[in-house]
């Protein structure tokens, strides 16, 4: 498939299959001027040496998990690559995951996807996670270890079906990740996605989410510890093309350390056609040290008249010196008001993790980072 334009959208207009029709990124892009080009090791211009990333899933007994070719034709079929590396990663992975929970199915148990870098070369994957309708399902991605990966992740959610995904970038200190998580809602589907990034040395990821029927609802939650030196970087986009649909998206990140850099790009566009769309997206980051930085970007393209509500926040600051003195004057020594009030800051993001062993080990996870 050729380089495709999509119409009265200044948004993520090219979109394309081939790796060819996207210039190799110098960092003048808009959408590369905030990446540190020379971390990507290569993922960015093709100069990536191969390696491997081990995948193994702890399936539902609901689930089916199927290991295909690329050639499968169910694969790509949610979304079309918008950015070379995504493009890249679609034209030379060689064994996809697919995930099926078939009609009506309810799946007793979280399905848990581990991707484990094996710290040599650089690795592309593919997965595919398709709920057919009114089917009701958990997925969790967990990655870790040592890589440098790219990949594309499709969440097909069918009619009526209702689709819950964790994703834990948990990498080691020297990992590279650039991901992209594409989901297209059928009529009346909800999907439900979580992201947590903590690990790795640079990892952007793009979550996106489509509609092809009227009534889907979607809400995006993402939280972030940025340490000295790491870049962290999420770039999402709900494209709103089908009546009466919704969308929420919060996501709240903090930074500490010398050259801790993060970046949330938050692209919502409500086309001709989607009337009644309601669609909110919130975005604030918590500078905990000087040498820290946020760059917090939203965008929202109305096209239509004919909206139930649109809007959005962003703020970047720095701990309340207000909280931590009241905390103080009644007998709570600096660091732990300090480490109370962060707590605070996640608390509402946290609850919003159902499954307590995954919450409590986030949870110790940012502990650990205000122990530092």
């Amino acid at each position: 498939m050729g380089l495709e334009t999509k119409p009265l959208s200044t948004l993520h207009e090219k979109v394309s299959y081939n790796v060819e029709d996207f210039p190799v990124p110098t960092g003048r892009e808009e959408e590369w001027r905030f990446t540190p080009l020379s971390r990507l090791k290569g993922l960015h211009d093709g100069a990536a040496a191969a390696g491997g990333v081990l995948v193994h899933v702890d399936a539902a007994p609901e689930v089916t998990v199927e290991t295909v070719g690329r050639d499968d034709p169910r694969l790509g079929k949610a979304y079309v690559p918008a950015d070379r590396v995504s493009a890249q990663a679609f034209a030379v992975f060689e064994k996809a995951t697919v995930l099926t929970v078939a009609r009506e199915a309810v799946a007793s148990k979280p399905t848990v996807i581990t991707l484990t870098g094996s710290g040599a070369g650089a690795a592309y994957g593919h997965i595919l996670v398709k709920l057919e309708p009114m089917a009701e399902a958990v997925f969790v991605l967990d990655h870790q270890g040592s890589a440098v990966y790219a990949d594309n992740v499709e969440f097909v959610v069918g009619e009526g079906a209702t689709l819950k995904v964790i994703s834990l970038q948990d990498w080691a200190d020297d990992a590279v990740h650039v991901s992209h998580h594409h989901a297209l809602l059928g009529k009346d589907a909800t999907f439900r996605s979580f992201v947590v990034t903590l690990g790795g040395d640079l990892v952007r990821l793009s979550p996106s989410v489509s509609y092809s029927g009227p009534g889907g609802d979607a809400d995006l939650t993402g939280l972030y510890f940025v340490d000295a030196g790491q870049h962290m970087e999420h770039r999402l986009l709900v494209d709103h093309s089908q009546p009466n649909c919704k969308s929420n998206v919060t996501y709240k990140g903090a930074l500490q350390g010398e050259d801790a850099h993060a970046v949330w790009i938050g692209d919502v566009i409500i086309r001709v056609e989607a009337e009644g769309t309601d669609t909110y997206e919130l975005n604030r980051n918590l500078l905990l040290t000087d040498g820290a930085r946020a760059d917090s970007v939203p965008n929202l393209e109305i096209l239509t008249g004919e909206v139930a509500g649109a809007g959005h926040a962003s703020a970047s600051g720095r701990l309340d010196d207000e909280h931590i003195f009241y905390l103080q004057a009644r007998g709570i020594p600096f660091d732990d008001a300090r480490r109370l009030v962060i707590r605070g800051f996640f608390a509402q993001l946290l609850e919003k993790i159902e499954l307590p062993e995954l919450r409590e080990r986030v949870l110790g996870k940012v502990e650990a980072e205000l122990e530092k």
